[in-house]
C-alpha cells in the first residue's frame, strides 16, 4: 500500500496512527540498511506528532525488516511522509533496498495488541492483554451505565444495547485504550 493510498484509507482523524513499513536490504547491506533505518528513527522523534517507533530486525539473515512508527493523527505521518528529511533518508535507502517498502496502517485496537510481522514471542502474554483490556472497560462500562443509561431506561432492549456498545467500543479505541497501553507498557512488555 502506498503512503498515498494508506493517508486516504484512514483519512485526517485525530486518532493515533500505527504504521508498520517492511523492507528487505540486498545481499551483504543489512548492516548499512539497519544504519539507516535507525538514522530514520531518530530524525522521526524530533518530528511533531511522532509517539514512538521500533526496528524490528529479520528472525532470519536474508529476510524483512519491520519499521513501526506510532503517530498522534494520520496528519501527522503524513506531514512526514511528504517532508524532505525523509525523501533524503529514503533516497539513500533505495540505494541498499531490494524494492519499496510495503506498508500497513493500523488504527484503534488493531494497533495496540498484536502486529502480525511482530515475532509471537514479542506479543505480551494474552493474560496480561486480558487485564489491560478489564481496566479499560471495567470503568469506562460503569461510566456509561452510571451516566447514559438512566437516559436510555425507556428504549427497547436492542436499540439500548446497540448505543451502550458503541459508546464502549469507540471510547475504549480512541481514548482508554491508546492511554492504559502507554502507561502500562512495562507491564506489557517488560523485556523492551
Amino acid at each position: 500500500m502506498s503512503t498515498a493510498s494508506a493517508q486516504a484509507a484512514i483519512g485526517d482523524q485525530a486518532a493515533s496512527v500505527t504504521r508498520i513499513a517492511r523492507r528487505r536490504p540486498r545481499p551483504g547491506q543489512a548492516p548499512a540498511y539497519e544504519a539507516l533505518a535507525r538514522e530514520m528513527l531518530a530524525t522521526m522523534r524530533q518530528w511533531p506528532g511522532f509517539q514512538r517507533g521500533e526496528l524490528i530486525p529479520p528472525a532470519e539473515s536474508d529476510g524483512d525488516y519491520h519499521l513501526i512508527s506510532r503517530w498522534d493523527s494520520a496528519s501527522a505521518l503524513g506531514r512526514w511522509d511528504g517532508s524532505p528529511e525523509r525523501a533524503a533518508i529514503l533516497a539513500r535507502m533505495n540505494l541498499v533496498a531490494e524494492a519499496e517498502p510495503q506498508y500497513r496502517v493500523l488504527t484503534g485496537l488493531e494497533a495496540f495488541f498484536g502486529l502480525p510481522v511482530v515475532p509471537a514471542s514479542m506479543h505480551p502474554p494474552r493474560a496480561r492483554m486480558a487485564f489491560v483490556t478489564w481496566l479499560g472497560i471495567f470503568p469506562t462500562v460503569a461510566f456509561y451505565l452510571w451516566f447514559v443509561m438512566p437516559w436510555l431506561a425507556d428504549w427497547p432492549f436492542l436499540p439500548r444495547t446497540a448505543v451502550l456498545t458503541l459508546l464502549i467500543v469507540y471510547t475504549m479505541s480512541y481514548g482508554v485504550a491508546p492511554w492504559l497501553t502507554r502507561w502500562l507498557r512495562p507491564f506489557l512488555h517488560p523485556t523492551t
